[in-house]
């Protein structure tokens, strides 16, 4: 009998998804965006993800080692936040910083809280956020040197703003000062930017993957994405100027973010109103930062505050437990 009946604490629920699972299929969604980015921008762009990649992976790596702990470094969360904070950065950012964006990420946002979990808010924009506050200079640095080309290997050296010539200024700093953009060169990706952020096409792609897998559901990055076109109608001055609106959305990090981060299990809410207020909140912010703040970018410092009031957002929007108000009522 004793082999056939097991007494445990709740919950039963058993999956054969796991978080290696999960951070897979993440990384995979990645992929899109990651080969846009290095066919942009070169061979640079290629070192700048790997370099994240490796800082991120072995952080944890030798964290869990000296703090003799089991290894967590395989679990693949380490590798798409060093994927997404890659995507964060311009191509030409020197690759001891990239280094060192990638242990922030790791070590003081994430394993110094408890490790994947535990974390407050989204450890790459959190070292994203690091990374702008110690070089501002490096971390806006889009500008792209037209060569001449002589070959396949300038592509592959130089990426193919280089070799095309196209202006390597972002379209919102365009937008934000008044000048025409282009929507389909932002749609397919041709414009200048981080290296992940650029084509419009390629994070797509990879958000279908991940909703086809059911990793992420479109709850939270709809939301979000609309919440911040009626804030550009609404507070633009532009009105129901589609080029304006659709800058705002096909532009910077906003589908990224929308997307890959936003939607992130640790740092957004579980309850299906705490998503909404969440992605309500977000668009707010993104739309204050970038209409009226002196950055034409904000989607990065926008989740960053939002993922702190998750805990809050949470607790209100929780429904009570079966019983619990009748209990209260009779004390």
């Amino acid at each position: 009998m004793s082999d056939l009946f097991h007494v445990s604490a709740a919950p039963h629920t058993r999956s054969p998804i796991t978080t290696k699972n999960i951070m897979q299929d993440v990384a995979i969604a990645l992929i899109p965006a990651g080969l846009f980015g290095i066919y942009n921008f070169g061979i640079n762009a290629l070192l700048v993800i790997v370099v994240t990649i490796l800082a991120c992976v072995l952080t944890e790596y030798l964290y869990c080692k000296m703090m003799k702990k089991p290894s967590t470094a395989g679990d693949y969360s380490a590798v798409v936040t060093g994927v997404l904070l890659a995507f964060n950065l311009p191509a030409s950012f020197p690759l001891w910083m990239a280094a060192l964006g990638g242990i922030f990420a790791i070590l003081l946002v994430k394993m110094l809280f408890g490790g994947l979990g535990q974390n407050f808010m989204n450890p790459a924009l959190a070292a994203r956020a690091f990374l702008l506050i110690s070089f501002p200079v490096r971390m806006t640095s889009f500008a792209v040197e037209k060569i001449s080309q002589t070959g396949i290997t300038d592509y592959i050296q130089h990426g193919a703003l280089a070799v095309d010539g196209v202006s390597g200024a972002t379209p919102l700093a365009a937008l934000k000062a008044g000048e025409t953009i282009n929507l389909l060169k932002m749609f397919l990706g041709s414009t200048g930017g981080t290296i992940g952020e650029t084509s419009a096409l390629a994070i797509l792609l990879g958000a279908a993957y991940l909703v086809f897998k059911k990793v992420i559901t479109l709850r939270i990055p709809l939301t979000y994405i609309i919440s911040v076109a009626v804030f550009v109608i609404l507070f633009g001055g532009k009105g129901f100027d589609m080029t304006f609106i659709l800058g705002h959305i096909l532009g910077g990090g906003l589908l990224l973010g929308a997307f890959f981060m936003a939607t992130d299990y640790v740092t957004s809410p579980i309850t299906p109103i705490g998503q909404i207020i969440f992605a309500i909140s977000l668009g707010l912010l993104t739309g204050l930062f970038r209409l009226l703040g002196g950055s034409a970018e904000g989607v990065s410092y926008a989740i960053i505050f939002c993922n702190l009031l998750v805990p809050l957002i949470e607790k209100a929007t929780s429904q009570k437990s079966f019983g619990k108000e009748r209990a209260v009522r009779e004390k």
